[in-house]
């Protein structure tokens, strides 16, 4: 039976060009889900977009003397043409600027109000007298008071992973010009967190059977720990205006805005496609699972912020229950990826850029590589040397010569098409009846979220598919039993078509072009593009998802004897061990 899956897929900050900390945290992840999901007929909807309104952009937009929406549009586009390289099938990518956005954070907003959600209180707050203005969080920065990071910013210790107010810092100073703040009062508006403190940790002990420990752990800890009021409000000038009257010169915090946006993108993908109301169905159905997808920063954002704005406007429609949104099923949040044992650090250009890496590299080796070393239970390391290593020895080595050899010899032999097999022998039905098995096996990882482990089962199974084409004397029969060796290719293709549904979600771009070689002329998977579409009064970029011509289906092979095969291309290529030398030496350069 067909499930509604929703996607929420953590928004980048539109400040610069992706890095692979950004697609082995969230990206990559959600879209191997998502991919599966839509072969399993699933009715899946993934969405995020570029974080326009963040301090980040006004940070660097300020440096370099130009508005925030010249900047963040600049880095949107190339995300945009990034994740359309490494196939990122989100079925809208958009981002927080858009007059759709704006209006349902708003509309958020006074809903919040009236579920008395909100409060107002006096804050102090660092001002700085060169500027004259308050300087939002991430324009101080400072000595973390728990771990002794020297530059933690306003709002969270990149170190030690702590949620901070500007006012926890040790001799915080402006990042703008050095200068100290002094500290000012200020007026703003607070979620009541305290009041959701009892409804979250019944919400977190329900779903902490399928939740990894991780997310469970830090966010059962965060919430005994005792939950604060957060500031709701900002006194900056960039941003989805607070809309009460007297307010205007505040605007909603960037991180309750953002995660608002899984909706507005729901809402704006179902306009786009003719159908308005077509996003309550994720939405407003219980039977609907949402599942976000995050790096392990964003924890407490999408575990206990965001629901308690969801149950801040389910408190509104209590006896509606038509009316209440759907909380998260599922946050399988990943740890963190370093490179070359170190953090990424953008100011040290310590970091693998999505754009430059794309140049030189397949999209499907990268994915590949990403998700052999995903962070899902720990932080994790990009390592070039391994990444040679896994692409040479796993990825060439075991599935791709696998399926080039046999295919080759299949359209050699066998003027370009499938064989017509004899009877399975017991050593073919065996082979063929554990690759069937695999889909289950692999199917219960994708459904667990564990995805590095769906990915070596899969790969266990082409080691398994060699090993019975090392054993089968395919190649010395061909002149004197031509029909035993019929009988193997056959078998080896049908597993091999099966392999190629089970490595698609990784690999969808290699795993395309070997389901057009096998003779097939419907494709695995949609389309990507990116559009320009209209919102209000001007355009703005996005990439959607297009399934309408595809056929995909989570299922093992049906292959049939004489089908027209095309001439086979080596999948993947091999490569050089110099890359390690050469890639090491441009980071931090």
């Amino acid at each position: 039976m067909s499930e509604l899956i929703h996607i929420s897929v953590a928004w980048p900050y539109a400040n610069g060009d992706l890095h692979v900390g950004h697609l082995a945290g969230a990206l990559l992840p959600a879209d191997i889900f998502a991919r599966y999901n839509r072969l399993k007929g699933n009715r899946v909807l993934m969405v995020s977009g570029s974080d326009a309104h963040g301090t980040p952009i006004t940070v660097e937009a300020d440096k370099r003397g130009i508005s925030p929406r010249e900047f963040f549009e600049h880095y949107h586009r190339r995300s945009l043409e990034a994740q359309k390289k490494i196939g990122i099938s989100h079925d809208l990518f958009t981002h927080t600027d858009t007059e759709n956005h704006i209006r349902v954070a708003q509309d958020f907003f006074l809903l919040l109000l009236k579920a008395d959600a909100l409060y107002r209180k006096i804050q102090r707050q660092l001002y700085s007298e060169t500027e004259k203005r308050f300087l939002p969080d991430r324009y101080v920065e400072g000595t973390c008071p728990y771990c002794g990071y020297t530059e933690a910013r306003g709002d969270q210790c990149d170190n030690c992973g702590r949620l901070l107010d500007a006012l926890d810092l040790i001799d915080p100073h402006s990042k703008i010009d050095g200068s100290k703040p002094i500290v000012h009062e200020t007026e703003h508006f607070f979620l009541d967190l305290p009041k959701f403190s009892d409804a979250l940790l019944e919400y977190i002990e329900t779903h902490a059977v399928h939740w990894r420990p991780n997310v469970v752990n830090f966010t059962r800890n965060y919430i005994e720990g005792g939950l604060k009021g957060r500031a709701f409000t900002r006194d900056i000038n960039w941003g989805v205006p607070v809309p009460l009257k007297g307010w205007e010169d505040k605007h909603i915090y960037v991180w309750f805005e953002a995660v608002m946006g899984y909706i507005s993108a729901s809402i704006e993908w179902a306009q786009l496609n003719g159908h308005p109301e077509a996003w309550k169905d994720w939405w407003y159905d219980p039977a609907a699972k949402i599942y976000c997808f995050i790096g392990k920063d964003n924890i407490p954002f999408h575990t206990i912020f965001w629901q308690a704005e969801l149950m801040g406007v389910k408190r509104i429609y209590e006896d509606d229950e038509s009316k209440q949104l759907n909380l998260p099923f599922n946050v399988p949040a990943n740890e963190f990826m370093n490179i070359e044992g170190a953090q990424f650090s953008k100011s040290r250009n310590w970091a693998i850029w999505m754009p430059d890496i794309l140049t030189r590299y397949d999209p499907d080796a990268i994915r590949y590589y990403l998700t052999a070393a995903m962070p899902e239970a720990r932080d994790s390391e990009f390592s070039w040397s391994d990444f040679l290593n896994r692409n040479n020895n796993e990825l060439v080595a075991t599935w791709g010569n696998l399926a080039n050899r046999v295919l080759s010899f299949a359209y050699k032999h066998w003027d370009g098409r499938v064989p017509e097999p004899g009877e399975l022998r017991p050593e073919d039905q065996e082979l063929l009846a554990k690759i069937e098995a695999g889909f289950d096996q692999v199917g219960k990882l994708f459904e667990s979220v564990k995805l590095r482990a769906a990915m070596r089962e899969a790969m266990r199974l082409a080691q398994a598919v060699n090993a019975y084409l090392d054993r089968a004397p395919w190649f010395s029969v061909i002149k004197q039993d031509k029909l035993s060796a019929a009988t193997t290719v056959f078998t080896a293709l049908r597993a091999i078509d099966s392999l190629k549904v089970l490595f698609s979600p990784f690999l969808p771009f290699s795993t395309e072009q070997l389901h057009m070689t096998l003779g097939y002329d419907r494709p695995l998977y949609g389309e990507q593009r990116i559009e320009t579409v209209q919102d209000d009064d001007r355009a703005h970029d996005v990439l959607v998802y297009d399934s309408s011509k595809a056929s995909g289906k989570w299922k093992p092979s049906e292959l049939k004897a004489g089908q027209l095969l095309q001439k086979p291309k080596p999948l993947y290529k091999k490569l050089d061990e110099s890359l390690v030398e050469e890639e090491c030496a441009l980071l931090g350069s």
